[in-house]
């Protein structure tokens, strides 16, 4: 979570760094692998946008990059459950060992280790489709503000490089990260402090994000979002994982009940 946490906030220092330069215009002949790069997006987006519509495009590159990653995103989200099954574990080590010192440290760093090899877990895997995106979102942002057939577009009614007049974009973006974050925490055993404030700084983040940044990209997080809260609830869904946990919880329970009653009628066939 925490390392999820600093890969949005320099996703954002990204997106504010690019807003404050590179506002030349990028064409066909603009030299530069960047530049290219972002024309070679902006022309996938026009070929996109049926009827002249910028924002049918986005929707639609948005659609088409969330599909593409789907198989990377399945990987993170089997990561994150798997993170989120050996927190109980990881939780009973931090109380067996909560000195500050760096012995202390050190034991709870190779056993953490050791928890997460035995139980097939990658820390590093959840991170790992937002790495992935960041590119994909600052390439986006860079062809709305810099590639004239892009950025002169219009859609519903807001103007694609300007900001939404009527903040409509950015509250659904941020209500779709909420969604998307509180459906993750909701699959999660146990709830920690880290969680919770991520579940509710992320829409803020986004929302605050949304005010400043062209409506292009407000538009690329809606549907990333609501792209994301339809693939958690089909292949992550909380309420499914949490009635696997009862019972399983129950099946353990009705082990150790059936055991107690074949002790106990052994001790009678005894006496």
């Amino acid at each position: 979570m925490k390392r999820k946490l600093k890969l949005s906030a320099i996703s954002a220092l990204g997106l504010l760094i690019l807003a404050g330069c590179g506002r030349s215009d990028i064409t066909g002949q603009t030299s530069g692998i960047w530049e290219k790069f972002v024309y070679g997006f902006a022309e996938i987006i026009h070929f996109l946008s049926f009827g002249g519509l910028v924002g049918v495009g986005i929707i639609l590159f948005t659609l088409i990059i969330r599909t593409v990653l789907l198989p990377l995103m399945h990987i993170q989200m089997k990561s994150t459950r798997k993170m989120q099954d050996v927190q109980p574990e990881l939780k009973k080590l931090q109380a067996q060992y909560p000195g500050k010192d760096k012995e202390s440290k050190r034991i709870i760093a190779e056993k953490t280790q050791e928890i997460y090899a035995q139980n097939n877990v990658n820390p590093y895997m959840g991170c790992l489709p937002l790495l992935v995106q960041m590119p994909i979102l600052w390439a986006l942002y860079q062809a709305i503000t810099r590639v004239h057939f892009l950025r002169d577009g219009h859609f519903l009614w807001f103007n694609i490089a300007g900001h939404d007049p009527y903040f409509i974009l950015p509250v659904l973006a941020a209500v779709f990260t909420f969604a998307s974050s509180w459906l993750t925490m909701k699959a999660a055993p146990e709830k920690n402090a880290m969680t919770t404030s991520m579940t509710y700084l992320m829409p803020i983040m986004i929302f605050v994000m949304g005010l400043t940044v062209a409506s292009g990209v407000a538009l690329y997080w809606t549907v990333s979002n609501a792209y994301q809260v339809f693939q958690t609830l089909l292949l992550n869904n909380p309420f499914k994982i949490q009635e696997e946990r009862q019972a399983k919880v129950k099946a353990e329970k009705d082990k150790e009940k059936r055991k107690q009653k074949a002790l106990m009628n052994a001790k009678k066939k005894k006496k």
